[in-house]
Formats: structure tokens, C-alpha cells, sequence
């Protein structure tokens, strides 16, 4: 009987998931040579285990590549904490073929010094024994000062370096007026509502309020764009994108090694998962849906599935709200609900052909378990939000005949589950793997849709260059969009097909293509 064969590093690396997370080289005496970061683990160990010309190219990277016997990874949640894992273990290591962060390189925290009586952001690169309030720290430099910058502005706080700033030190200061100061040291607001104000931007920094921050922020942008303002669009974008890196959760990890390869358990945590919803089996199959209601031009949402813990991205669906107009969440729930079930029923056939003795949630089971439905049902259903959120859904679920299907809404705030018809939630231990998988999949949820409306808003911000060309009217713009689908494809259209549109003329067509194909619209 021959030996099992051991199996080789390209067999290794082909095993590694499409993950963020830090993978360790080691040479033959086990000895750690290099640790890296990925935003995709698999992605990046390419550039070792299938190497380009380029690659090879250069010397020290394949002076690397050779002396690699063998590798181990860990994954994390996000290429936030891959940042924070990667600093760790290359001071704890310190790997020969590492250049960066080997001079005890440390990322910056936000500090509030001890003793002042209008308190104050600090970057600090320590983190001191001096009774200072510490926040950090922060993988994204420079995500951090400009959020900084935008807290102090939009919460109004002083940026001065005095420690009790009083009259002398206002007559040589003008932030009031360059930074928006409310100057509290000349009773411009009092010091109760200054330290109201600073209190609120820390909770910020906690997490407390992050979503409405961000959807205040969306909503801004989107409105800016719609007024065609597209310099300022573009700034609050920014905040925003800055915001979510700082404020983007990371575990703090300690000295020593971590359980490969990560922490993420699909099976056990959708087992956990069923007994503590009382579901006659783990849910296999869950589908997660979420609103993304940031302006009332912009109402999308999103439905995720996870098959076996994990996410079915070929499954995802996302979708522009029709029938609501402002901003409902309740009644655009109740839609989107209405239309992914109603056309599971509809390719399934299944309201002509179930028998009298099965519910129709029980006939689409049995089908989906024979291989036989279109869309296989699923065995949990959760939307983001509480009670309101879900008695929307369970109406229309009960209205096409699916009340049985198992459904709960998850409330973000306390991490509640709501269960129908009952009025008290559940509240799960936040070290469970039950509750963490309900976080995935609400948190992938939230992203899709976002996603979505991002698109939405890039689109409408390339749709604007419309607006400006020579005789646009909003009804050429309306007939344009409806033929061609985007600008990029009105640029490479001829003139000719411009003009089959009823009310263009072949000269207008032309002006507006020498217009839009200008080298400073490109």
C-alpha cells in the first residue's frame, strides 16, 4: 500500500477561503520569516503559490518564495482586525523578511487627557498610565484625523492645546470662526452644554448612534447630488467613508498566537442557533432582508441567504421599492417580502399543486427537499428590526398562505429577537454562536443594501452630466436613459441612433455627443 503522499503548498494554498485575515511563512527549521495582511487570503497567497514573471522579478520576493516550507493563516472578521493581528505578530516574531512595522511602528489612538474642564480630542501614538481616557487603536491613520476634524466641527469642540483656555487665550484664537468652536471658554455656550455636546461625540466613538450618523450623512450626500452640488456630494461622501473605517470594530488581540484558522463555527453555530428558536432542525437555508432607507429618492432594499452558515452570494436579491412613496419602513418591508414569497409560490406552482392534507409552507419544504422547486424554501426567515418590522412581514407572509414559515426580527439596538404573536423577545448571550450567526447574516444584510443604494447614487451622480448639455430637456433625458441605460453607452451610440428617438434630430444628436465625448467630461 503506497504512503500517503504530503500534500504540497499550491494544494495547501488552494484550500484557503476568500477571506481577510494574516498568514505566517515559515522555512524548514519552523522558523516564522514573513507575515502578511490580506482583504482576501486567497487572493494573496496567489502572489506566492502561483507566482507572475513580475513577481519572480524581484529578487527579494523570490529569495521569499523559496525559502517557504510552509504556511498557516488566521482569519478575521474584517482587514481592519487583519491590520491590528498583522502589527502583533510581526513584534512578536520579528520575521526576517519583514521591513515594515519592524521599527515598533503603533497606530494612533484618540485620547482625552485627565483633569480638564472642557475636554478635548488628543492623537496619541502610547497609550500612557496617566489616567487619560483612551479610544483606539485606529488602523486607518488617516480615516482617523479626518474623523477627528469632522467630530470636532460637527459637535463644535474646542481644539486648543490649553488646558483651562479662558479671555486671554480666546483674543488670540479664532477657531470660532475657522473651525466652528463654540467657544465655551468665553461662556459662548456653557460649560454643561459643551460637555453635552463632547459626551455625544463619544458616544459616537463607542458605536452609540453610528447608523442614524451614517444615514444622516447618506442622506445628505444623496440630496446634495440631486441638487446637482457635486463637490459637497462628494465631501460628505468621504466623511462618511472615513467614519465607517474608524468606527469599524475590531477585537483587541494579545500576545500569543490565535486558534487557526478563525473563530467562525457555520455548523455548530446554526445548530445553537435552532434550539434556541425552538426550530424543529438547524436552519439550513436562512434568508435576511433590510431596508436601506436614507432618502426618499433612494428606498431600496435587500434579501441575503446563507446556506449552511455561510453566504449563497448567487442567491442574493436587491430591490427598488415601487409602491411606497417617503420614507416607511414598515410598508417597504411588507413589499419586498410580499414579492420574493409570492414569486417562490408562483415558479414552484405550488398553490395548484399542494395536497389538502399540507399547508403551503409544508408543500414547499417536500418539494425543495426532492429537488424539485425552482427556489428551494427557506427554513428561518429574519428581518432587521423589531415588532414593527415583523408583524409587516408576517401580514403578507399569512396573506399568500406562508404564515407558518418560520420568521423573527432582529432589533439591532439591544440585539433582541422578536418571535410572532408573542410580546416579549429573546435575548441571546453575546458569546453565543447562535447570535453571532443572526449578526452575519443581518450585518451582510444592512451591507448589500447599502451596496445597492451606493450604486444608485454613482449612477445618478454619472447620470448628472446629462443635465448640463446644450438643450437637455427632462424629457430627452427620461427617453435617452430608457433606450441607452446609462451615459457610457450614450458616448459610444451614433448619431443616427440618437435621432431615432422621436423629438431629437440628428444635429441636435450630434452636439450633444461632441458635448459629452469633450475631453473634460471624459
Amino acid at each position: 500500500m503506497a504512503d500517503h503522499e504530503t500534500p504540497t503548498l499550491k494544494e495547501l494554498w488552494r484550500q484557503t477561503p476568500h477571506k481577510p485575515g494574516v498568514y505566517i511563512m515559515k522555512d524548514a527549521q519552523g522558523n516564522t520569516i514573513y507575515v502578511g495582511k490580506a482583504k482576501d487570503l486567497h487572493r494573496r497567497l496567489a502572489s506566492y503559490f502561483s507566482p507572475t514573471g513580475a513577481t519572480l522579478a524581484n529578487h527579494k520576493t523570490r529569495a521569499l518564495i523559496n525559502a517557504i516550507v510552509s504556511f498557516d493563516y488566521f482569519e478575521t472578521r474584517n482587514d481592519h482586525e487583519a491590520f491590528l493581528l498583522e502589527s502583533k505578530l510581526i513584534k512578536q516574531y520579528r520575521p526576517h523578511y519583514n521591513i515594515q512595522l519592524k521599527d515598533d511602528k503603533r497606530y494612533p489612538l484618540l485620547k482625552i487627557p485627565k483633569g480638564e474642564r472642557l475636554p478635548r480630542f488628543q492623537l496619541s501614538r502610547v497609550r500612557k498610565e496617566d489616567g487619560a481616557r483612551y479610544f483606539g487603536p485606529f488602523v486607518h491613520s488617516q480615516a482617523l484625523y479626518a474623523t477627528q476634524e469632522w467630530l470636532n466641527r460637527h459637535f463644535r469642540l474646542r481644539t486648543c492645546k490649553v488646558k483651562n483656555p479662558g479671555l486671554n487665550d480666546f483674543k488670540h484664537c479664532h477657531a470660532d470662526v475657522i473651525r466652528n468652536c463654540s467657544a465655551p471658554c468665553v461662556g459662548r455656550i456653557s460649560v454643561e452644554n459643551y460637555n453635552r455636546n463632547f459626551d455625544q461625540a463619544v458616544r459616537l466613538l463607542e458605536g452609540v448612534g453610528k447608523k442614524n450618523a451614517l444615514d444622516a450623512l447618506t442622506e445628505e450626500m444623496m440630496q446634495a447630488a440631486d441638487n446637482l452640488d457635486f463637490e459637497r456630494a462628494a465631501y460628505l461622501r468621504d466623511i462618511r467613508d472615513n467614519l465607517i473605517k474608524t468606527l469599524e470594530p475590531a477585537r483587541r488581540f494579545q500576545k500569543g498566537t490565535p486558534n487557526l484558522p478563525g473563530t467562525v463555527r457555520p455548523e455548530e453555530d446554526m445548530k445553537e442557533l435552532g434550539e434556541a428558536l425552538g426550530l424543529d432542525e438547524p436552519p439550513a437555508i436562512m434568508e435576511c432582508f433590510d431596508i436601506s432607507n436614507v432618502s426618499s429618492n433612494h428606498i431600496v432594499a435587500s434579501m441575503v441567504r446563507f446556506t449552511n452558515g455561510k453566504p449563497d452570494n448567487k442567491a442574493y436579491r436587491r430591490y427598488r421599492i415601487r409602491t411606497v412613496d417617503g420614507q416607511n419602513d414598515f410598508a417597504s418591508m411588507s413589499e419586498v417580502i410580499r414579492r420574493r414569497y409570492s414569486r417562490i409560490l408562483m415558479e414552484s406552482d405550488a398553490v395548484t399543486s399542494r395536497p389538502p392534507d399540507m399547508t403551503l409552507y409544508q408543500w414547499l419544504k417536500k418539494l425543495s427537499a426532492e429537488g424539485k422547486a425552482p427556489i428551494k424554501v427557506p427554513d428561518l426567515v429574519v428581518v432587521d428590526g423589531g415588532k414593527g418590522q415583523l408583524s409587516s412581514a408576517l401580514a403578507d407572509l399569512e396573506a399568500i398562505g406562508l404564515g407558518d414559515m418560520p420568521i423573527v426580527g432582529l432589533a439591532k439596538q439591544r440585539e433582541e429577537i422578536f418571535f410572532p404573536h408573542q410580546p416579549e423577545p429573546l435575548r441571546l448571550p453575546h458569546s453565543t454562536g447562535a447570535l453571532k450567526l443572526m449578526q452575519r447574516i443581518r450585518d451582510e444584510a444592512h451591507r448589500f443594501a447599502n451596496g445597492y443604494n451606493e450604486l444608485l447614487y454613482r449612477k445618478r451622480m454619472k447620470e448628472s452630466a446629462l443635465d448640463d448639455a446644450p438643450g437637455m430637456s427632462a424629457a430627452k433625458k427620461r427617453l435617452l436613459l430608457e433606450k441607452f441605460k446609462s451615459v457610457a453607452a450614450i458616448k459610444k451610440a451614433d448619431p443616427a441612433s440618437i435621432a431615432a428617438i422621436r423629438g431629437i434630430s440628428e444635429t441636435w444628436a450630434r452636439t450633444l455627443l461632441d458635448y459629452l465625448n469633450a475631453p473634460s467630461k471624459s
